[in-house]
């Protein structure tokens, strides 16, 4: 089981009535867990962000972009070689 830190939090009054109507409401049993909740979904959040920033460089970085063929066509070749696939 992880250890808990206590850690004092500063909120505006409208995050504060936010974080009460959520507790008042019975979706949460306590403060805290809104905003453990709250902070697991910006961990989440930041650590996609960081996903997506290092694919787009890694598109980047891979060079200039390779002529293909119109999307028609592509999407015609791949239902052509899944039907053939579930044919076998």
């Amino acid at each position: 089981m992880s250890q808990i830190q206590k850690v004092s939090v500063a909120l505006t009054t409208e995050l504060a009535d936010k974080v009460q109507d959520a507790v008042r409401s019975g979706d949460y049993a306590s403060a805290s867990e809104v905003i453990r909740d709250a902070l697991r979904d910006w961990a989440q959040d930041r650590e996609q962000r960081a996903r997506i920033k290092r694919l787009w460089d890694e598109g980047l970085a891979s060079g200039e972009p390779k002529d293909r063929p119109p999307l028609e066509e592509f999407l015609k070749d791949a239902r052509a070689r899944l039907n053939k696939t579930r044919a076998a």
